[in-house]
């Protein structure tokens, strides 16, 4: 896959800046980066956080973490046009800027570490050191010398026994590389999970004091003394024609449909619509509007209180048999079947919009960038679920992967579209205006 060009080189914009990476997932990236934000946020530095690769949930901690809104930043799915301009609005108006890498360094393709070294963001490396000595200093090593020119800045110890594991760690550090410190085991303070990732920021009552006992704990690392400043070249934001201007657009926004980017509402508004949330588990009904998104989420976890909302389900048939455009991902797409079995086998009874059902399964069963050649024009996006489905219907067409193979399905009924895809909106404006459309 092609990577975007560089855009031609203005004024810089200056700004420290961190991307944050790890030698796999699971080292406490995501629990670092909030602790940090939070850090600086509550001296009174402004923060702009933002998330390597497609994910939905680690953005909702870290907004929490720094108070403003969480982008993706994926030279795949969202391109590089699209990073550089958001990085260069960040820089504008933000005292700190720090990005989370996904899964390990050097892990997929594109990875974090191009994306540090496209716009030369100085890496510190989050490091588990709970089950290893001097191994540390050939891990951090290894992540700094793998590749030539990489911006590697240093390393941090997390999950650390004791002070005096901490300062075996820290002789075993190569002399050049700087420490950023080591945080002790907090077991009580971890962020719980579930078989998505992290559980909701909402779920989690009280995360804003789990944040500041790690940023309590980060403070006495002397992590908050970041590299000289990044120089991010300005680039404007792109033209969005107002092509929804007077459009209403309900938009189910909950514990059960929470998968929201940020970009893609943002993008909504910028084409001119109005967003109407709603809460279907709440007993919400459904607005009086133009369009309906059903966003990505968990419905599986709250079938018996989906199940009981007929009312609901009977204005959404209606809604769509009257012509009207719906937007269905994922979570929102399984809630459109006559069925979702859940992981413990439990059937519950969902809209009735398209035939079949969906099964949730042990394991994911699909992940990855995509992009899907709609009639109304090509779009990115994102797979990641746990659950397949069983259906009589024939796809409208399947997405394309990134090495050639089908991707997702694509369903049609009327105006919905259907699918396990995540369209980040922001890659193709004119053709998700043509999908709010009358």
């Amino acid at each position: 896959m092609e990577l975007d060009r560089p855009q031609v080189r203005q004024a810089a914009r200056r700004c420290p800046a961190l991307l944050i990476a790890a030698p796999a997932s699971g080292q406490g990236k995501t629990t670092v980066v909030a602790a940090m934000a939070r850090m600086f946020a509550r001296a009174g530095r402004r923060v702009r956080v933002f998330k390597g690769g497609p994910d939905f949930l680690d953005p909702q901690i870290h907004t929490l973490a720094s108070d403003a809104p969480v982008y993706n930043l994926d030279l795949g799915m969202c391109g590089e046009a699209d990073a550089r301009w958001r990085l260069s609005e960040a820089a504008a108006e933000a005292d700190v800027v720090i990005v989370e890498g996904v899964m390990g360094l050097f892990d997929g393709q594109p990875s974090s570490a191009d994306i540090a070294e496209r716009f030369g963001i100085p890496v510190m490396a989050v490091i588990d050191a709970s089950a290893m000595a001097q191994t540390f200093g050939a891990v951090a090593h290894g992540l700094a010398s793998y590749r030539l020119g990489l911006p590697f800045s240093g390393v941090l110890a997390n999950r650390v026994g004791s002070p005096g594991h901490a300062a075996m760690l820290r002789e075993a550090v190569p002399a050049d590389m700087r420490w950023y410190g080591a945080i002790t085991r907090d077991a009580e303070a971890a962020l719980p999970e579930r078989h998505l990732g992290l559980l909701q920021a909402a779920e989690i009552p009280d995360l804003l004091a789990r944040l500041d006992r790690f940023a309590d704990a980060l403070e006495q690392t002397g992590a908050g003394v970041l590299p000289e400043p990044v120089a991010f070249a300005a680039a404007q934001k792109p033209f969005v024609p107002r092509l929804l201007t007077g459009r209403r657009i309900a938009i189910a926004r909950d514990a059960a449909y929470g998968f929201l980017y940020p970009a893609n509402l943002d993008t909504l508004r910028d084409l001119g619509a109005e967003l109407v949330f709603f809460s279907p588990i709440a007993g919400e009904a459904l607005p009086d509007v133009d369009a309906v998104w059903l966003p990505g989420g968990y419905p599986e976890l709250h079938g018996a209180r989906l199940a009981a909302r007929d009312d609901l389900w009977q204005e959404l048939r209606a809604f769509i048999d009257r012509g009207h455009p719906v937007l269905a991902e994922c979570g929102g797409m399984m809630s459109l079947f006559d069925t979702i079995v859940d992981k413990q086998g439990q059937v519950h009874r969902f809209a009735g919009v398209l035939p079949g059902r969906a099964l949730l399964q042990p394991r994911f069963v699909a992940l990855g960038t995509e992009w899907v050649d709609l009639p109304e024009g090509t779009v990115s996006g994102h797979t990641y679920h746990h659950s397949r489905t069983e259906t009589d219907m024939p796809p409208l067409l399947c997405a394309r992967r990134a090495d050639g193979r089908q991707g997702e399905a694509v369903y049609r009924r009327g105006r919905l579209t259907a699918s396990y895809l995540h369209l980040y909106f922001p890659s193709n404006p004119e053709a998700v205006a043509a999908l709010f459309s009358a």
